[in-house]
């Protein structure tokens, strides 16, 4: 072996040394992760309303996870504005402000009218057409949920439109944005009164728009959503602006 191979031999070494110890924080990474998907998928549902505790044990139990596991998926949802710690008192579920409201229809608008119009002109690809299928899938649950006077299964269903939208740009990353997004949405419809005052009066609209990108119209689509967003910011800011002075 020549000095020179030697050489490079040894720096591999030096730079894969250690790495055996970190082997086993990839699983603990990957099962943070999950548990922070379920978590989320639990606050986006409605399970943990804004303002809940919660519990280490009981949810590590549940779960089957460790204490540092749960404590990591907390961390990564509380960086995701999901959840806050408190010192001494514990970690919980968001209650976010009017001014995070009018934050998050910004950030919706751009999305989810930029997903609209990178349809570009019908007639659309398999995985647009796909996509399309799914929103449709999502208004119709919302207008069964409506009939049966179920009006958290309304809510669900109504972010299941907005994935579903989103879902028209073909990106995963956007995805994965949105997903946050609507999840911390989620956190404000929880603190109204009346549900279905803020739902039922939009699945007339979810219906139009789903119909107009079935026929092509994606132009057409992007002004109705865009409409529709800041008819339902202008409608959210105002009553939850309320209800938070109310406490």
């Amino acid at each position: 072996m020549t000095g020179g191979a030697a050489k490079n031999d040894q720096g591999r070494l030096t730079e894969v040394a250690g790495l055996e110890q970190d082997r086993a924080q990839l699983g603990r990474s990957s099962t943070a992760e999950r548990v922070a998907d379920i978590l989320r998928d639990r606050i986006t549902e409605g399970f943990f309303p804004p303002g809940a505790r919660l519990s280490e044990e009981s949810i590590g139990g549940a779960l089957g996870v460790s204490r540092n596991t749960l404590r990591e998926a907390f961390r990564l949802l509380t960086h995701e504005r999901l959840l806050v710690h408190e010192l001494n008192r514990g970690v919980f579920v968001r209650v976010v402000t009017v001014e995070d409201l009018d934050d998050i229809y910004r950030v919706r608008t751009l999305v989810e009218c930029a997903a609209v119009r990178s349809l570009g002109e019908g007639p659309y690809g398999a995985a647009a057409t796909e996509a399309i299928a799914a929103i449709e899938t999502a208004v119709q649950a919302g207008e069964a949920a409506s009939e049966a006077r179920e009006w958290q299964d309304l809510s669900t269903a109504n972010i299941r439109f907005h994935q579903g939208i989103v879902a028209l740009a073909g990106s995963p990353r956007t995805d994965e944005l949105m997903r946050g997004v609507l999840a911390e949405l989620r956190l404000v419809f929880h603190v109204m009164a009346d549900p279905r005052r803020f739902y039922a009066p939009y699945l007339t609209r979810n219906r139009q728009i789903v119909e107009v990108l079935q026929s092509g119209d994606a132009p057409e689509a992007e002004r109705l959503l865009r409409a529709y967003l800041e008819d339902a910011r202008r409608q959210l800011s105002g009553a939850y602006a309320e209800r938070i002075a109310e406490g």
